[in-house]
């Protein structure tokens, strides 16, 4: 920027305070130093500006070289399997003396799961139930009252 050495920079402040006067200096002096402050972050953000728009373009370059090697290596990959498919074609033809149409699984059949899924399943299994005693019917209430009522002799 500018070349201010200590002799140049002793004149000025010697010629302010002889212009401005003792009691305006320092008020002078915080002004300029904002003023200046304010330059060198305008001159910064200028610079900061132009190097971002500078990067942008870079990577705008870079992206497009990017796009066309991929489409490149897109067409070179297709071309490789159709090439490769009518090899193969060509190849299992001349194995079994016919054209070969290229092979497709078969859609998948539907199989019933078999599960009656209403119907609560336990975890333990029926014939360990019965082996163990344990109960498989559940009765009512009235049902268990009327079932185990002692009866009344007479």
């Amino acid at each position: 920027m500018l070349d201010l050495e200590i002799s140049k920079i002793a004149l000025i402040g010697v010629v302010a305070l002889i212009v401005i006067g003792p009691e305006k200096l320092p008020r002078v002096a915080r002004t300029v130093g904002t003023l200046l402050g304010k330059a060198q972050r305008y001159v910064s953000d200028v610079k900061a500006e132009v190097n971002r728009s500078m990067d942008l373009e870079e990577l705008k370059k870079m992206k497009e070289t990017m796009e066309d090697a991929a489409r490149n290596v897109e067409q070179s990959v297709q071309t490789s399997a159709i090439d490769f498919e009518k090899d193969w074609n060509d190849s299992t033809a001349a194995l079994t003396g016919e054209a070969v149409q290229p092979w497709e699984p078969p859609p998948p059949s539907y199989k019933h799961p078999g599960k009656k899924w209403r119907l609560k399943q336990s975890a333990m299994p029926q014939w360990y139930k019965s082996r163990s005693g344990t109960r498989t019917r559940v009765l009512s209430g009235a049902a268990r009252v009327a079932r185990y009522r002692p009866k009344l002799l007479n």
